[in-house]
């Protein structure tokens, strides 16, 4: 059984930051902060709103608010490394506002790349069942804003807060999902971490971006192997937004026709997870996505952990 993405949503919370206003908090300049990440505003959910309160309305984005015309729900996956608390799995009190229960939900952390982890892991359920299983919901969800130290001006000005989901189910046969790749490099886990004990989010940038233009290459063109197509075959690239800057490297280095590259990093910054089904969304609604289409997905987030996948939509 083939398997894609069939539907997308997306939410962003409603509080603009502005580059004023961390250039106030870390005592820069709105011109370093513009020349440096590219990232001209960023979006933070206010102080009631839970990690589960955003993916919630982003699902509501996809299916509607009217249950009556709702699919089939199987499971959700919820990809986030900000969730609503240790535990209980934010996608629990996600299933929960959702009226889903008695379906599995749980949370998968591989941190700003989770969304394609979840995907891939949610793709590989739908094949191993059959079509009574229905569709599943996979959402990233993060809220930056709370973890950032607001005087580090190298991180508080790339991360925002938002959510982006999917929904992904059987696809006629030569649609959806054709491969994957998904690596995790522990020993570099200290170059984007929340260390232990109420510690704030802390990077080596420098680090970070030597790894992405290292690894990414590697696995999108092992991706692009598997799957027979080239670069050049693909109609939208979407990639993990950390920052406008390292996107517009990314795009140099690896040959992209950028007009193939939506971007959404100069409006919504790094939004973690969700970055990449946020930018999917944008784009479809920007100009729809048309069945045929082929699409690469890819990003690098913390652990390290890096992930790629081509796919054409249905």
């Amino acid at each position: 059984m083939a398997v894609g993405i069939v539907r997308t949503g997306a939410y962003l919370p409603l509080d603009v930051v502005d580059n004023d206003r961390i250039a106030e908090w870390t005592g820069t300049t709105t011109n370093w902060v513009r020349e440096r990440t590219g990232i001209n505003t960023r979006r933070y959910a206010n102080s009631a709103e839970l990690t589960s309160d955003l993916a919630y309305a982003a699902v509501i984005d996809l299916l509607g608010p009217d249950r009556e015309n709702w699919p089939r729900i199987g499971g959700i996956i919820v990809a986030t490394s900000t969730g609503d608390q240790p535990q209980p799995a934010t996608a629990a009190a996600l299933q929960h506002k959702l009226g889903l229960n008695g379906i599995p939900a749980f949370d998968l952390n591989s941190v700003c790349v989770g969304y394609l982890f979840a995907l891939v892991v949610a793709a590989g359920l739908l094949e191993r069942g059959d079509e009574r299983d229905g569709v599943a919901l996979v959402v990233g969800a993060d809220i930056y804003s709370r973890i950032m130290n607001r005087a580090d001006r190298k991180t508080v000005s790339l991360f925002g807060d938002g959510a982006g989901a999917t929904l992904v189910g059987p696809v006629p046969h030569g649609y959806g999902l054709h491969a994957s790749r998904l690596v995790t490099d522990g020993g570099l886990r200290s170059l984007v971490e929340v260390p232990a004990g109420g510690q704030l989010f802390r990077m080596d940038g420098r680090a970070v971006r030597d790894y992405v233009l290292t690894t990414l290459p590697k696995l999108i063109a092992e991706a692009l192997g598997e799957s027979g197509f080239a670069l050049a075959d693909m109609d939208r690239i979407i990639l993990h937004q950390a920052n406008t800057r390292l996107l517009e490297t990314c795009i140099r280095e690896l040959g992209m026709d950028p007009t193939r590259v939506p971007l959404t990093a100069p409006r919504y910054g790094n939004t973690g997870a969700a970055s990449i089904p946020i930018t999917l969304h944008s784009s479809h609604l920007e100009r729809p996505l048309q069945r045929g289409e082929r699409i690469l997905l890819a990003g690098v987030g913390g652990g390290m952990s890096a992930a790629a996948a081509v796919l054409t939509w249905y």
